[in-house]
């Protein structure tokens, strides 16, 4: 069955289906590599939160999870780079795998702070899951994701949790916003 496109929507470029397929490779890769480590995960709100939920319960080792809120994109379209930590975590994370469930990778600008302040608190080990990342060439940090779900091309994409303007994040698929939407 065809999925019912938003009309807002340019194209959809990764399927419901996609996405399933995705989420359960991630959480394959993540609990072959945290066997008997018990990792925290934690998720970037809010944009990775409907990812984050699929990909826990593909894990199949134990594992925790926790929640940051960081704001870099104000009412942008782009990332400031100005990370902004808005909802701290929860969980002392000194001597503990952390995997940080990202939603789309860009420009990395605030992953790359982000993960700079946890190293501040000492964890056994940081990686990234991302998502997506973006095929961007104007990418500024050095922040390279162990775990990668989808390259995807640098257009506004909505959907899967990703939103513009808190909107379309509903949509059980990812597609490219149409221009006339955000200018």
């Amino acid at each position: 069955m065809a999925e019912q496109q938003h009309p807002d929507i340019e194209r959809v470029i990764l399927s419901e289906q996609d996405i399933k397929e995705i989420v359960e490779r991630l959480g394959s890769e993540v609990s072959r590599d945290y066997a008997g480590k018990n990792p925290l995960v934690i998720t970037v709100l809010r944009g990775a939160f409907i990812f984050t939920a699929d990909f826990v319960r593909a894990i199949t080792i134990p594992c925790e999870v926790d929640f940051m809120a960081v704001s870099s994109y104000g009412s942008g379209v782009r990332s400031s780079g100005v990370a902004r930590i808005v909802k701290d975590l929860d969980t002392n994370i000194e001597g503990r795998h952390v995997v940080i469930a990202e939603d789309v990778l860009d420009s990395g600008l605030t992953l790359s702070r982000l993960m700079n302040m946890l190293n501040d608190r000492k964890p056994a080990s940081i990686s990234v899951c991302a998502f997506v990342v973006k095929d961007v060439a104007d990418r500024t940090s050095a922040v390279e994701p162990k775990y990668v779900g989808a390259h995807v091309p640098d257009e506004f994409i909505v959907g899967y949790g990703l939103d513009y303007a808190e909107r379309y994040r509903n949509l059980p698929y990812v597609g490219v916003l149409k221009p006339e939407v955000y200018s």
